[in-house]
């Protein structure tokens, strides 16, 4: 099948290089990337430098730098695409979706998060910002516990392709699905994409709480206490608590959270260190989505009455109105409750 996949980061990198080696497919495997430099390099190299450095580039993957703004070469680079894969952050779904808004193939986006909240929305999950700019797409997510390192690698991996259309999950499946990689189907879209958002801010809670030596005990209570939160959040935006017990929620928050790899955990550990947010993100080098949709998932919880204290401790701590010491005594301070309430 004819995948393109725009975006040339860490993870649509990786899954264009697994689409594109599948020993049991004869993948057409195209990579965009909005810098013509970027592509260039890539081109010369056979590597993304930028993004995966040392992971060589299958060779018949393509690399293209095509600009989407005009109808003429966004059709030129669509032509007999069965699969549309959006591999932008968060931040560049909202454009990314209205230039794709005729697209008459099967789309599904990768980003992790809720959109920024503005004077206008409350902070959307993507399938919502599909809904209003490109509401005749076909279209659904890829989520799961996934390090872009592993799956580029050829390590084992499962993830799980969310839609309400059946057309889109099997395209996923039929793309993804290899000897290295199992691909889910779902259909709970809602479910599948609160637990790839909310498990970002919880694995900077994590780190932070790793980053104090605060022990194992309280890993996995944090853990489990966060495990909650998104379930009730979930519940409350409709989804189904069962995908909660599965890949794109407890896999993807227990990879989230322990694994090093995760740059939302390494966020949490320089906090613990007494770094700045600034510093902390500057020396990623890479986006961590939980740094940019912690405070409109709290803003979300809170318009359907869903309490989040994990989510609102990690919140004022990137705020810097609480110390990491503060934010640990907030939490361990609060009244006695049910554990199932």
């Amino acid at each position: 099948m004819k995948i393109i996949v725009l975006g040339a980061g860490a993870w649509g990198t990786a899954l264009a290089v697994s689409a594109g080696s599948n020993p049991l497919a004869e993948h057409d495997v195209t990579l965009w990337a909005r810098d013509a430099r970027q592509v260039l390099a890539m081109q010369a190299q056979r590597e993304n430098a930028r993004y995966l450095a040392g992971i060589p580039l299958p060779p018949t993957l393509r690399v293209s730098s095509l600009s989407l703004a005009e109808p003429k070469p966004l059709n030129q680079l669509m032509a007999g695409a069965d699969l549309v894969i959006v591999a932008t952050p968060m931040a560049g779904l909202r454009a990314m979706l209205t230039s794709l808004a005729t697209c008459r193939v099967p789309v599904a986006w990768l980003c992790k998060g809720f959109e920024a909240a503005t004077s206008e929305t409350f902070g959307l999950l993507a399938h919502e910002i599909q809904a209003q700019v490109a509401p005749d797409l076909i279209a659904g997510v890829l989520s799961g516990p996934s390090f872009a390192l592993e799956v580029a690698r050829g390590q084992p991996t499962a993830l799980v392709a969310a839609s309400a259309h059946l057309a889109v999950r099997d395209a996923l499946v039929a793309a993804f699905h290899s000897p290295t990689m199992r691909v889910y189907a779902n259909d709970d879209l809602v479910g599948v994409e609160v637990g790839g958002a909310v498990k970002n801010v919880l694995a900077i809670a994590t780190g932070l709480c790793d980053g104090l030596h605060l022990g194992l005990n309280a890993r996995a209570a944090l853990i489990t206490r966060g495990l909650a939160e998104m379930t009730r959040l979930g519940l409350a935006l409709g989804a189904r608590s069962d995908t909660f017990m599965g890949l794109s929620g407890l896999g993807d928050l227990v990879l989230t959270a322990t694994g090093d790899l995760s740059r939302n955990r390494q966020v949490g550990l320089a906090l613990a260190r007494g770094q700045s947010l600034q510093q902390a993100v500057a020396s990623l080098g890479h986006v961590a989505e939980g740094v940019y949709s912690a405070r409109t998932v709290v803003q979300r919880a809170q318009t359907v009455g869903v309490e989040m204290p994990i989510a609102e401790a990690v919140v004022a701590l990137l705020d810097g109105q609480m110390r990491p010491d503060e934010a640990v005594a907030t939490l361990m301070g609060r009244d006695p409750a049910n554990e199932l309430a």
